[in-house]
C-alpha cells in the first residue's frame, strides 16, 4: 500500500467548509466552482499516487548526493518533476498573464496537501518556487518579471529562498551578506547562505535563487537589509541561458528525514561576485521576503497536514492486517487483527481526527486568503485577510506540531516494526520533525501570534473569530441531536478558555511580557485546537444536514456518519485539553521564569 489521495474529505471541505461556489462567484474564479474542483482535484490524485509516491521511500534509502559542485537527486525525480511541470502543478495558482492557470487558493491547497503527502521531499521543490513566485508578483520590477516568472511558472525554472546564514539563523539582524552596487544597475553579492533547500540540483534549466544581503553602506538591522534575484545562469535579453554566474554549491546536509530534499550551502562571490538585481527597493527587502516567509509558512502547515495523512492510512493498513492478542471483549475467541484493540482505536481516531481537524481549518483559511486578494469589496477583503493572517501562524505552528503527535501515533500502532525502518513508518516521524523548525520555528509563528495578530489590535480578531466560533455554538444547539449539544458543549469550553488568554494576553503583554511569552507556545497550540474544533463542529452540522437529506440521492451517508463521528471524538478528546491549556497559560507563567540561570 502507498497512497491513496483523500478526495471526499477534501471534496467535503472544499464545498462545505471553504464554501467553493461563494469562492466562484469572485471576479476571475468564475469557472472554478465545485466541478472544476473535483474534475482539477481527481487529476492531482491520478499523478500524485501514480507517480510521486512510489518516489518517496526511494528518495529516503537513496537520497540527493553531491560530488564535484554537482548535485544529483533520487533517480526518477528529474523525470518526474519533468511531468509534474508538463502536468501544470506547478502553474496551478498563478497569474494566467505568466502561464498559469488562475486557480483560487481553496482548490491549490488540497493539490499541495496530496503532493507532500505522496513525496514531501520532491514537493519542496515546488513550495520555494512557489514562494518566489508570490515575491516576484508583489515586488518585482516590470522587467524582472517578464525575464523570470513565466520560466518559474511553467515549472522550467525553480526558485529558492536565502536568508539563513552560519551566524544568522532566525536573528535576520545578523545577515552579513553584502551586495556592492554596479555602473549598469547590477550588484555583486558576496556571502554563504546555508540550508537552502533545492539550492543545487539537475531538476531544472536554471535555479532563480532570491537572496538577503546588505548594500554598502545600509544601515545596521532588519532596516539595512535588501532582496535580489540571483540566478544560477545569466538570462540574456532573448531569454536563453548564458554564463554561469557566480554562486556554487560548496556542499549539502545530511539530514534526519526529508532526505531527498537537498538542503545546500551556497557561496556567492568567490570569483569577482555574483550578479544580482534588486528586488523593489533598496532596504525593504525583509519585508518583500516575509510575502515569501507567509506564502511558505501556510505551505508548511499543509505539508504538516500531508505527512499526518500518510502516517495514518499507513496506521490503518498496518492495524488491519496486524493479528495480536485476543479483543477485550470477548467478541473474537482467536487473536485478531489489532484495529479490535480499543486503544489501538484511540490511537488511529486521534490520528484521524487532527488531521481532519487540521485539513478544514487550512481549507477555511484559503478562502479567506481567496476573499482578501480577489473580492471586489474593499471591505470584505479587509477583514478577510484579517483573519487569514491570523491563521497563518495557527495553520503553520499547530498542523505541524500535530503532525509530530499523529506520525509518533503511526510507528506507536506498528508496535516493533514501527522502529524498523523497512515499514516505512519511522520515515514520516523523521520526515515531520523539521516542519516544525523551518519557516519560522513553533515558537516564531507563537511570538507572531501574540505580538502582530493579538496585542496589535488589542485582541480584536482573535475575539472576533470567537463570537463567530459563537455563532456555531448556536447552530449545534439548535441542531439539538446528542453529537451536536455534545461538540456544542466542549467548544463553548474551549472558546472560553481562549477568550482568557487573549484578555491575558491583550492586558499583560506590554508589562508583563516574559509572562506572556511564557505562554506563546501554549497559546498558540489553544488557538489552533479551538479554531480546527470549530472546523469539525462546522463539518458535524454539514454532515448532519447532508444525512437529512439523503433520500433526494448523491449523498455518501457513510462518510457522512464517520464525519459526525469524528467530529465528536474531536470535541471529547482534544478540545477538551483547552481549559487546561488555559489554565497553565493564565496562571502558571511565574513558575516558568523562577527558576536563577545558574540553577540550569
Amino acid at each position: 500500500m502507498t497512497y491513496k489521495a483523500p478526495l471526499k474529505d477534501m471534496l467535503f471541505n472544499i464545498r462545505h467548509i471553504a464554501d467553493i461556489e461563494q469562492v466562484a462567484k469572485i471576479p476571475g474564479f468564475a469557472d472554478a466552482g465545485f466541478e472544476t474542483a473535483q474534475a482539477v482535484l481527481e487529476e492531482c490524485a491520478k499523478f500524485n499516487e501514480g507517480v510521486l509516491a512510489p518516489l518517496n521511500w526511494a528518495g529516503d534509502i537513496n537520497p540527493s548526493s553531491f560530488k564535484d559542485g554537482v548535485v544529483t537527486t533520487t533517480p526518477g525525480f528529474k523525470e518526474a518533476f519533468k511531468q509534474y511541470a508538463e502536468g501544470g502543478w506547478q502553474a496551478l495558482q498563478h497569474p494566467a498573464e505568466y502561464g498559469g492557470q488562475g486557480l483560487p487558493k481553496t482548490i491549490g491547497t488540497a493539490c499541495g496537501e496530496m503532493l507532500n503527502s505522496a513525496n514531501m521531499s520532491f514537493a519542496l521543490c515546488p513550495l520555494l518556487t512557489d514562494g518566489a513566485i508570490e515575491a516576484l508578483l508583489t515586488a518585482g520590477s516590470d522587467e524582472l518579471k517578464a525575464t523570470y516568472l513565466e520560466k518559474l511558472v511553467i515549472g522550467e525554472w525553480t526558485g529558492t529562498m536565502n536568508l539563513t546564514e552560519p551566524q544568522a539563523g532566525s536573528d535576520l539582524a545578523a545577515v552579513r551578506s553584502r551586495a556592492e552596487p554596479q555602473a549598469d544597475g547590477t550588484y555583486k553579492v558576496f556571502g554563504t547562505k546555508i540550508y537552502i533547500t533545492y539550492g543545487e540540483h539537475d531538476m531544472a534549466d536554471n535555479i532563480v535563487h532570491l537572496v538577503l544581503a546588505r548594500v554598502t553602506g545600509a544601515p545596521e538591522g532588519v532596516k539595512g537589509i535588501s532582496l535580489f534575484v540571483v540566478p544560477k545562469f545569466m538570462v540574456r535579453n532573448d531569454g536563453s541561458l548564458g554564463a554561469r554566474n557566480d554562486v556554487h554549491c560548496v556542499s549539502i546536509e545530511h539530514k534526519m528525514g526529508i532526505k531527498a530534499s537537498p538542503t545546500a550551502v551556497l557561496q556567492y562571490g568567490d570569483n569577482g561576485g555574483a550578479v544580482g538585481y534588486i528586488v523593489g527597493q533598496e532596504n525593504r527587502g525583509l519585508e518583500y521576503m516575509f510575502i515569501m516567509m507567509n506564502s511558505a509558512r501556510y505551505a508548511v502547515g499543509v505539508q504538516g497536514i500531508a505527512i499526518a495523512e500518510r502516517a495514518y492510512q499507513k496506521a490503518v493498513n498496518f492495524a488491519k492486517d496486524r493479528v495480536q492478542s485476543r479483543p477485550v471483549d470477548g467478541s473474537i475467541k482467536a487473536s485478531a487483527p489489532i484495529i479490535h484493540h480499543p486503544d489501538v482505536k484511540r490511537m488511529l481516531m486521534t490520528m484521524r481526527a487532527y488531521t481532519e481537524g487540521c485539513r478544514a481549518m487550512a481549507s477555511s483559511a484559503a478562502a479567506a486568503y481567496d476573499a482578501s486578494h480577489h473580492h471586489p469589496d474593499a471591505d470584505v477583503r479587509k477583514q478577510n485577510l484579517a483573519f487569514y493572517e491570523f491563521m497563518v501562524p495557527l495553520v503553520k505552528g499547530y498542523s505541524t506540531e500535530m503532525s509530530l503527535e499523529v506520525t509518533s501515533m503511526g510507528v506507536q500502532v506498528h508496535g516493533g516494526m514501527g522502529f524498523i525502518e523497512e515499514t516505512g513508518a519511522a520515515q514520516y516521524y523523521r520526515d515531520a520533525k523539521i516542519l516544525t523548525i523551518y519557516e519560522g520555528t513553533t515558537a516564531i509563528q507563537a511570538n507572531d501570534l501574540i505580538g502582530r495578530k493579538t496585542m496589535r489590535d488589542g485582541g480584536q480578531t482573535a475575539k472576533a473569530i470567537a463570537a463567530q466560533i459563537a455563532v456555531t455554538e448556536n447552530e449545534l444547539t439548535n441542531q439539538g441531536s446528542a453529537d451536536a449539544l455534545a461538540v456544542a458543549k466542549r467548544l463553548k469550553a474551549a472558546r472560553m478558555a481562549l477568550i482568557d488568554v487573549v484578555e491575558f494576553v491583550v492586558d499583560f503583554g506590554k508589562n508583563s511580557p516574559n509572562a506572556v511569552f511564557a505562554g506563546s507556545v501554549p497559546y498558540l497550540m489553544l488557538a489552533g485546537n479551538v479554531v480546527a474544533g470549530w472546523q469539525m463542529a462546522r463539518s458535524l452540522l454539514a454532515a448532519q444536514e447532508q444525512i437529512e437529506t439523503s433520500e433526494d440521492g448523491g449523498v455518501d451517508v457513510d462518510f457522512m456518519k464517520a464525519k459526525i463521528i469524528t467530529a465528536r471524538f474531536y470535541a471529547d478528546h482534544l478540545l477538551t485539553k483547552a481549559p487546561g491549556m488555559r489554565d497553565s497559560i493564565v496562571e502558571g507563567a511565574d513558575c516558568v521564569t523562577a527558576l536563577a540561570l545558574e540553577a540550569f
